[in-house]
């Protein structure tokens, strides 16, 4: 098939490769220049030059802007798969562009960071028209382990937001517990076994809490776009009249040390606030 991904970051990046290793004609566009051979010098061009358009986008502006350059360019034989984590305003609305042009949409967006998108084992929360996500699923299966259809469009927005809020609270926790334990004498070799094998242990706390230890911050999920999710939480909770103290602490602490410069380093960065 003809695939155009649009944005290749950390994830975008190895989708599209796993997409051509596995024989589709792919085109890719990325508002920095990649010097990729399979590059389109514009969205409108990469929408063009294929039939399924996909969004590895930065945030909900990103996907706007993205959207208009190519409008132009859409046909109902088009079909638009958001990866992208966003508001949920903003996959409302392109559901609603798409509508009007006669174009499937499906909202889907991952979890999964480097080593999963490199190994194509992405997890895809998808949301829409179930026939279509069976259309697709071939295609889907080579960048992911997993499918979820979680209902009408949106709740797959919803639910990956919420998941995000999850691992930004805990690796908070973990700095916390860390720092406490640190300060008090207990090792940070000690400290992580006896985690990972109380009930709070997880596979987010044995991969973050060795990195951390280490002052390792290879960026497999960046703090700024943790940040990001985390406003979106809030966004979610305030129009639900939800009070939230510990997703708006976790996310002023991220603010806090993105302004501080450490923004493109993996968010598990918390730790560096002790």
């Amino acid at each position: 098939m003809n695939i155009s991904v649009f944005g290749l970051g950390i994830i975008g990046a190895r989708c599209a490769d796993n997409l051509t290793a596995a024989g589709h004609s792919v085109t890719t566009w990325n508002r920095t220049p990649k010097g990729r051979p399979d590059s389109a010098d514009s969205p409108a061009q990469a929408a063009k030059a294929s039939q399924l358009l996909c969004f590895y986008l930065k945030d909900g502006v990103a996907c706007r802007e993205t959207f208009e350059s190519l409008r132009h360019e859409l046909t109902p034989n088009h079909i638009l798969v958001n990866h992208s984590t966003v508001d949920l305003e903003t996959t409302e609305w392109l559901a609603e562009q798409c509508s009007k042009l006669n174009i499937p949409f499906l909202d889907a967006p991952f979890t999964g960071s480097k080593v999963a998108a490199q190994n194509g084992e992405l997890v895809y929360y998808a949301a829409g028209d179930s026939t279509l996500i069976d259309t697709l699923r071939p295609i889907l299966e080579v960048t992911s382990k997993e499918i979820i259809h979680l209902g009408s469009t949106g709740t797959a927005t919803i639910v990956k937001i919420a998941t995000n809020l999850i691992s930004a609270t805990t690796v908070q926790a973990l700095s916390e517990a860390m720092a406490i334990a640190k300060a008090h004498g207990v090792s940070e070799q000690t400290f992580i076994p006896a985690v990972l094998s109380n009930a709070c242990g997880s596979p987010l706390a044995a991969m973050k809490l060795p990195t951390m230890a280490q002052g390792d911050y290879d960026t497999h999920f960046s703090l700024d776009n943790m940040r990001k999710d985390s406003v979106f939480a809030l966004e979610l909770a305030k129009a639900a009249k939800l009070k939230t103290p510990a997703a708006e602490a976790t996310s002023a602490t991220m603010n806090a040390l993105c302004e501080e410069g450490f923004a493109d380093l993996d968010y598990s960065a918390l730790y560096k606030q002790f």
